[in-house]
């Protein structure tokens, strides 16, 4: 449930492109998968003379440099295997960030100042002016159907959800395509107050056939039902070339869902 007291104001989101965003909550700030890396192709690993297609291309520059954003205190990394989620500058920045959370195995691979979060595993964190803030690992399936079919081939991935005394309850879904996670969620922290969706709708054509991988614009504003969320800001829709639908389509299937009054684009840069 969500904490008592609860305030329902809400504070602002910044938004970079692709998976990037910046928000202050109960005194810290949050920065979601760090992508800063200029527009170019990114090749398998291993494929040092690029003699393979690229496997992924960024089409449009961030919004801002990592020298832009201030102090950061967490990174909530979804996962660190791909580079539309976590490039070159976003390693970089980690170096400069006290606390990154992640997945498990993320945390092995990332080292010192990186700590993984099981499902369900929570983490307290000191607020500036006293109190703490509860972090929460929360599931998520990168592609269709069960984790096991999924993770061998697009590895493991977090959510996380944000409470506080005092604070509205966040939730930031990371790359999920699941919506039956999502009612696991909403059981144990509904309704949410701000909910950080990773939508686009990307799919590959050599990965289970083409199925989607992360939330479509449709499934984006059923979960933002199934959350009760009051707000949903999206991201992880635009600046790729595997994202298939982005703004417009979300503005159409959150108007068709009768929850246009709950979509949040953010405040650009």
């Amino acid at each position: 449930m969500s904490a008592t007291g609860t305030t329902h104001e809400q504070f602002p989101v910044r938004v970079f492109g692709g998976p990037t965003a910046l928000f202050d909550y109960g005194g810290l700030r949050f920065l979601t998968d760090p992508t800063f890396d200029a527009p170019g192709d990114y090749y398998a690993p291993g494929d040092h003379q690029r003699s393979g297609p690229p496997i992924l291309t960024k089409t449009a520059p961030s919004s801002a440099a990592p020298a832009d954003l201030g102090r950061v205190d967490v990174v909530l990394l979804s996962h660190d295997e791909h580079p539309d989620n976590l490039d070159d500058s976003g390693r970089a920045l980690l170096a400069d960030v006290p606390l990154t959370l992640t997945t498990p195995g993320g945390g092995h691979r990332l080292g010192d100042g990186a700590k993984g979060l099981a499902d369900w595993e929570s983490i307290e964190l000191d607020r500036p002016g006293g109190g703490r803030i509860t972090v929460t690992g929360v599931p998520a399936i990168h592609g269709p159907g069960a984790r096991e079919g999924v993770e061998p081939v697009t590895g493991q991935v977090v959510g996380f959800v944000l409470t506080g005394e005092g604070l509205p309850t966040v939730y930031v879904s990371g790359d999920n395509a699941s919506l039956d996670l999502v009612k696991e969620i909403a059981a144990r922290f509904g309704p949410v107050d701000t909910a950080i969706l990773f939508a686009g709708a990307p799919r590959f054509p050599v990965l289970f056939d083409g199925a989607l991988i992360v939330l479509d614009s449709a499934q984006a504003a059923e979960a933002a039902r199934i959350l009760g969320a009051r707000r949903v800001v999206p991201v992880h829709y635009d600046s790729w070339a595997h994202f298939t639908e982005g703004r417009d389509e979300l503005v159409a299937a959150f108007t068709a869902a009768g929850l246009a009054d709950r979509l949040d684009l953010g405040d650009l840069g």
